[in-house]
């Protein structure tokens, strides 16, 4: 199918008005030249002004998309690097009629199984060299190569090539036909510059200074980075699609919610995605400077249980290798309470592994009740012994229970940078004790948590997922064996449900998918890997004097450079010398 080109400015015109073409390179250049200027001072003109700053948590961790964990690098990344083409706002991944181009100017099916792109030739790098299909090429090799392990990889699985016509035409070809073929081309990669990185080696990506100060294709080139502090990025006056109309984009890093919700409040910063709690959505609505937008939730948390030994992926978990043991434990948990404790009406109890976004959410999904008597008669009958103390009692008569000499006891990984995990972890500890259970916290700094979380260091963890807009590629990257060594950091493998996840993927009637999703998510639900805690329904909040402002519930500052701030809008940080 073919797609029309963006609306563009008009070319200079034809004969005697347009300057000889030594003088239009000069005029061009003093131009590239002021725009630099004004860049540096800080300078605008017109409607390209003011800056935005933006507060969150945690900080990046590498500006290298395919190399990236967190979501605050990836909504930096979209500011900077550009897909082939991107999700609209309708959120419809089947098909390719609801995307929008962006290094593609057009594209066609060659065959059922052969899709070819055809690259704007206005793209440019940075650095003034061209987008090609060599880079489109390149940076699909990089995403799917095992040493650079990108989350992205399970979801990429089935393009068997990526091949290059000519400079501005890439082919994709796909190993089966499937309703989301266009999704998996286009949303998972954001195009590198292969006269960059490509000699670059593999192993020495992550370290890599280009993941410190990159050079992108996109809206906004990369200024300056204060690790621990802020990050900021300016716009691109020749950016082929449009020049944004906010000229600064800040990002401030601090490790606490509540501290990002004063800078808001106060006027210290003037966007946050998440408020995250009914009290900090209290005080945003109640400042009368912002504007709070409400919007369906990408993200879910839960605690996930390590099914191999703690450092050792070689062998099964001393306690939650055993699927009955999980089970009882899941059943131990009141959701609904914890939910109502640390959310309020700001988020839902998910019925397995998924947002309140996607179009799949079914409350009749079976589930494992709360139940905190049949949890102890299970616990009973795998011969963990209650006697002696309160809560489900213990050998040692501290109300914990034993088994073999050993007690039930394990330790939960939390990450500091984040309150709301923290609270939940305690309110979880609380509960796991009613039944004899003893839990310990390891509270590490973000970076040591990612770390050991990805190495399987832990034995559970308390981990939340930003969530595609398609369950599939999702799913198999989070849950499936084939996202082991990728984002299945609790290493589940079942292949019933990996089977049913494929086969709901691959339908082709909503209604059919519908169905082998649920029957997939009650058999995980059944093996209780992890125990699924909350679903988040948004709300960000933003200045008002910033206009325009959409915000995408799949990645929400994806179109930020279609905001801008009115000339009469200006504060002094607006119009600061820099």
């Amino acid at each position: 199918m073919l797609r029309g080109m963006p609306t563009v400015a008009p070319a200079l015109p034809p004969g005697p008005e347009r300057p000889a073409r030594g003088l239009a390179s000069l005029w061009l250049m003093l131009l590239a030249l002021a725009g630099a200027g004004c860049a540096r001072r800080g300078g605008c003109t017109g409607d390209y002004c003011g800056t935005v700053v933006f507060v969150t948590t945690p900080e990046p961790d590498i500006l290298l998309p395919p190399a990236s964990q967190l979501v605050v690098s990836r909504d930096i990344a979209d500011q900077i690097f550009l897909k082939l083409a991107d999700l609209g706002m309708s959120g419809n991944t089947v098909g390719d009629t609801d995307f929008q181009p962006q290094l593609a100017e057009r594209w066609e099916w060659a065959n059922p199984l052969t899709l070819v792109f055809h690259l704007d030739p206005r793209a440019r790098w940075q650095d003034g060299r061209p987008v090609t299909s060599a880079d489109v090429a390149f940076t699909f090799d990089i995403y799917t190569d095992s040493l650079i392990n990108s989350s992205a990889r399970s979801a990429l699985r089935r393009i068997s090539a990526v091949t290059t016509r000519d400079s501005l035409t890439v082919v994709f070809r796909f190993r089966t036909r499937y309703p989301e073929m266009f999704y998996d081309a286009v949303y998972h990669m954001r195009v590198l510059p292969s006269h960059l990185m490509g000699t670059v080696p593999r192993e020495q990506w992550r370290s890599a200074p280009f993941g410190r100060a990159p050079v992108g294709d996109g809206p906004y080139r990369f200024v300056r980075w204060k690790a621990g502090e802020s990050l900021e990025l300016v716009a691109d006056s020749t950016f082929f699609l449009g020049r944004p109309h906010i000229r600064r984009l800040i990002w401030r890093f601090t490790p606490d919610l509540q501290v990002a919700v004063t800078q808001i409040v106060a006027g210290d910063a003037d966007a946050i995605e998440v408020l995250g709690t009914p009290d900090n959505a209290r005080r945003a609505r109640a400042e009368p400077r912002l504007v709070t937008y409400p919007y369906p939730g990408a993200t879910y948390g839960f605690l996930g249980f390590n099914l191999r030994a703690n450092g050792d992926t070689t062998e099964p978990h001393p306690l939650f290798g055993d699927r009955a043991l999980r089970r009882a434990l899941a059943m131990a948990v009141d959701r609904e309470a914890l939910l109502r404790s640390v959310f309020g009406d700001l988020a839902k109890v998910p019925p397995g592994p998924m947002p309140p976004q996607w179009w799949i959410w079914d409350s009749r999904i079976r589930d494992l009740p709360y139940d905190t008597v049949q949890a102890a008669r299970q616990l009973t009958r795998l011969d963990w012994q209650a006697s002696g103390g309160g809560g489900g009692g213990g050998g040692g008569g501290d109300g914990i229970r034993e088994k073999g000499g050993r007690q039930l006891a394990f330790r939960i990984l939390v990450p500091t940078t984040s309150a709301i995990r923290r609270q939940y972890a305690r309110l979880l500890q609380q509960q796991f004790r009613r039944i004899g259970a003893d839990v310990q916290l390891d509270e590490v700094e973000f970076s040591v948590f990612n770390e050991r979380m990805q190495a399987g260091r832990f034995d559970a963890v308390l981990n939340s997922v930003n969530a595609d807009p398609t369950p599939s590629s999702s799913i198999a990257q989070e849950w499936t064996q084939a996202g082991i060594g990728l984002s299945n950091f609790v290493r589940y493998a079942n292949p019933a449900f990996d089977r049913l996840a494929e086969q709901a993927s691959d339908a082709l009637q909503r209604d059919a998918a519908k169905r082998m999703w649920r029957r997939a998510f009650e058999i995980l639900n059944d093996d209780a890997p992890a125990i699924f805690l909350f679903a988040l329904d948004n709300v960000a909040a933003v200045d008002r004097r910033v206009r325009d402002v959409v915000i995408r519930p799949d990645s929400h500052w994806a179109l930020v450079r279609l905001w801008r701030i009115p000339a009469d809008q200006l504060t002094e940080r607006d119009r600061a010398e820099r």
